[in-house]
């Protein structure tokens, strides 16, 4: 019986292949696409859920609020709140800080760069990293201990045993000796915490000065609490600590009255679950990623999906007609329509299974590029694990039972009477019809536009002037083996006589994404008379605004020659003046924690950062205690390459042992924008997908309609109709279908556009040339595609029409 069944399907299919071939290929690139989206967004949302005790894990971060009573969160910690928390809160298991830091490591005169994070010596006991070599309790009881990762272990030591063994570090500007005593296993791919060393946060250059101090944070914090504490009561308690510990910065705000947060104080102690770190985009400079991209994927690859299926179950209806003979006669013969279902949903079943295959070959074959375009970490593992395998095949049924059920159902249910005499009537799948082509193109329709808007404010975010000049500027990390400073004096002199360098000099942070990684900032309030200022505090060198091209307004620019300028004086932007209320600040004072500076010259604003968030104020000083990090080096437009061949030969010779990666800073603030376009290319390339689908599924129900009005064109051919009139006749009722898709994609497109945006300081507009577009757009493409067998039909001889039983 299975047997005869397996040949029946065989047949129908190959009867019918061009709508099987429409039904396969469509499947197979919906099947592919799904895999590839959903694996992504399943490991985007596995981030930290291996740590045993996940669930117990906290991050901490300040609440407050901003001037217009919007929130304002900050997980920057000062050093003393770690032991202060440990020690008055019985309920917390383990404290550990946490520094992004990277350090040079050096081993018998070989150097390496790497990851060289500083933590409490809770850490290896709070989280799930197992400790190959050593003992968890003991490994960072001592500030010259390092434990080390298995990678950077195999690359140090090799086959050596590396417990015991020294290493190099070099912090603060000077190599320290460190020992080996501990082997940590490697951080996975969906981890929070990334690592090649860790050692003790109390050597941080800073510690001893700001050990004490509530005011100056510089890392963040997590808690582990104990099995059975509630942390929504632990939080509620913790503001009683932050009355205690920060009381003269509560007064303050108090005084200068600031509006008190959402729960009522004005500053609070927050705990943020470990599982949510990955997703945060506010307090984690915008490093996290957003739960709503990932959304994004799993609802993007059930559109496609959708798609697909509501094509497969429109050509099945549409061919039902065709088949309601066959059911009529298997009826008439005894069949049950238990077995008609079985065996018409069978062949569903068929097609799926081939389509998965083929899908699923797709997805491996295209995984490369996939990473490439999409910067995931997905590998041929991802896809055999056991839940994966399980999703897999339950996602399977679940849409084999949509795309066949409903369609075999409808078959199956024909009056066997009716079918034979031939006055079966079928309405309601026109219906159905009608409605599932709508919700093809309302998605397709919602895609294009997602896809024109982004790119729209990618380009607008690329091309927003930024108050500096980006253009024929390259960044060179001096990385943590140098001195930026001494640096900075040996590329002046070795270039000093080039004709292709402008101008030349040196900042603590980089403008846009380098190719290093690195990302910092340095943030000051202060009191100025009786406002409450804040700003971004900017280490730069002589040249910086010839070398940026940032104009100077008011004021002089800083002076090799003026002795307090490395010491006492300081720039302003022009919103920093707006900020202290003064027309004409130079020569006043200005006392950020504790140090009075002179304020000799104002600046135009400039963007330091991406224009996600509005531009601070910003203060620019060149004290020596705080370092140079990037060398900016302007350099002549005729000659870019020979430019950047230059500074990199230079650089060879200053820092032989360490790797050039100089960078323009147009491609830097290009890569500020990396996870909009990401979500372009997502965007664009569900659009593509889901336009060829609906075109697809679109063209076989046209070319099954027009078989069924072959009669009908031939006697309106024969009565004079026009091949034009013809085409407009068997067009137009799609056409209404897909304006109706346009009107009703139009506003949920903006609905979740302006969403988007709200993101943004700097933002398009929408405008209603989008919708215009996109609906043109989707009236063309259908067109093209039902006009393309309507011409056919319409060119046709109407002998042979009318010929056609």
């Amino acid at each position: 019986m299975f047997r005869n069944y397996l040949k029946v399907a065989f047949r129908t299919l190959w009867k019918n292949r061009t709508h099987t071939l429409i039904n396969i290929v469509g499947l197979s690139v919906a099947f592919g696409t799904g895999v590839l989206l959903f694996l992504t967004a399943a490991f985007e949302l596995s981030y930290d859920r291996f740590h045993t005790d996940a669930d117990r894990i906290f991050r901490l971060y300040f609440l407050s609020s901003n001037r217009d009573g919007s929130p304002d969160k900050g997980s920057t910690m000062p050093y003393p709140i770690s032991p202060s928390l440990k020690a008055e809160f019985p309920e917390i298991e383990g404290v550990t800080r946490w520094f992004d830091r990277s350090a040079s490591v050096r081993r018998n005169e070989q150097t390496y760069n790497k990851d060289v994070r500083m933590a409490d010596a809770d850490f290896l006991q709070m989280f799930s990293f197992p400790l190959r070599k050593g003992n968890a309790k003991t490994a960072m009881n001592s500030l010259s201990d390092v434990v080390i990762s298995e990678k950077m272990a195999d690359e140090i030591f090799g086959a050596e045993d590396p417990i015991g063994k020294p290493l190099q570090l070099r912090l603060n500007n000077a190599w320290q000796a460190f020992t080996v005593t501990g082997v940590l296993s490697d951080a996975p791919k969906n981890s929070t915490f990334e690592y090649d060393a860790l050692i003790r946060s109390e050597n941080a250059g800073d510690y001893q000065e700001f050990k004490s101090r509530w005011d100056h944070g510089n890392h963040d914090v997590y808690i582990k609490l104990k099995p059975g504490t509630d942390p929504q009561t632990l939080q509620r308690r913790t503001q009683a600590f932050m009355d205690k510990y920060f009381a003269s910065d509560i007064q303050e705000r108090q005084k200068q009255g600031w509006p008190k947060n959402e729960l009522g104080f004005q500053r609070s102690l927050l705990f943020q679950p470990l599982l949510n770190v990955h997703f945060d985009t506010e307090t984690t400079h915008g490093m996290g990623i957003s739960r709503t991209y990932v959304f994004t994927l799993l609802l993007v690859g059930l559109f496609i999906l959708a798609i697909a299926c509501i094509n497969f179950i429109n050509l099945t209806i549409a061919q039902s007609v065709s088949r309601a003979r066959e059911v009529g006669v298997r009826k008439s013969l005894g069949a049950q329509r238990g077995q008609l279902f079985g065996q018409i949903w069978g062949e569903t079943v068929l097609v799926c299974a081939i389509a998965l295959f083929i899908g699923l070959g797709m997805a491996y074959s295209l995984l490369p590029t996939f990473n490439r375009l999409f910067r995931s970490h997905l590998a041929i593992a991802d896809f055999l694990t056991p839940s994966i395998l399980a999703v897999t095949g339950l996602s399977f049924l679940l849409i084999t039972l949509i795309a066949g059920g409903y369609p075999s159902w409808f078959v199956t249910r024909f009056n066997a009477v009716e079918v034979l005499k031939g006055t079966l009537k079928v309405s309601r799948p026109g219906l159905l019809r009608n409605s599932l082509i709508i919700t093809q193109f309302t998605i397709a329709c919602l895609l294009i536009v997602c896809t024109l808007i982004i790119r729209q404010q990618i380009s607008y975010l690329q091309q927003k002037p930024m108050g500096l000049d980006k253009e024929q500027v390259i960044s060179v990390p001096v990385g943590t083996e140098l001195d930026g400073t001494d640096v900075l004096k040996t590329m002046r002199t070795r270039l000093a006589n080039q004709p292709n360098i402008v101008a030349i000099s040196g900042s603590s942070v980089n403008i846009g994404a380098g190719l290093d990684g690195g990302s910092s900032r340095m943030v000051f309030g202060f009191l100025y008379g009786q406002r409450d200022i804040a700003c971004d505090w900017l280490r730069i060198d002589t040249d910086y605004l010839k070398t940026m091209g940032i104009k100077l307004l008011q004021g002089r620019d800083f002076n090799a020659s003026f002795s307090t300028d490395s010491s006492s004086s300081v720039l302003i932007t022009q919103s920093m003046a707006k900020a202290l209320c003064e027309k004409n600040p130079i020569g006043k004072f200005i006392k950020p924690d504790n140090k009075e500076y002179q304020i000799v010259g104002v600046v135009s604003d400039f963007n330091l950062y991406s224009l996600h968030q509005e531009a601070r104020p910003i203060t620019l000083q060149m004290q020596s205690k705080w370092p140079i990090n990037y060398i900016l080096i302007r350099v002549n437009p005729q000659n870019l390459m020979g430019a950047m061949e230059t500074i990199k030969a230079t650089w060879k010779t200053i820092a032989p042992k360490q790797e050039f990666i100089g960078s323009f800073l147009d491609e830097n603030t290009e890569r500020w924008y990396r996870r909009e376009q990401r979500l372009s290319n997502i965007f664009s390339s569900a659009a593509g997908i889901a336009i060829l689908l609906s075109c697809m599924g679109l063209f076989a129900i046209a070319l099954l309609t027009i078989q069924q009005r072959t009669k009908e064109i031939g006697v309106r051919k024969v009565l004079g109709a026009s091949v034009a009139s013809i085409v407009t006749l068997l067009s137009k009722d799609f056409l209404k279908l897909v304006i109706a898709a346009i009107l009703i994609a139009s506003p949920i497109s903006w609905w979740v556009m302006d969403k988007w945006l709200a993101d943004f300081a700097y933002k398009i507009d929408i405008e209603w040339w989008v919708f215009a577009l996109a609906g043109t757009l989707a009236m063309l493409i259908a067109f093209v595609t039902v006009s393309f067998q309507s011409i056919k039909a319409a060119l046709m001889n109407p002998v042979k029409s009318l010929k056609t039983e």
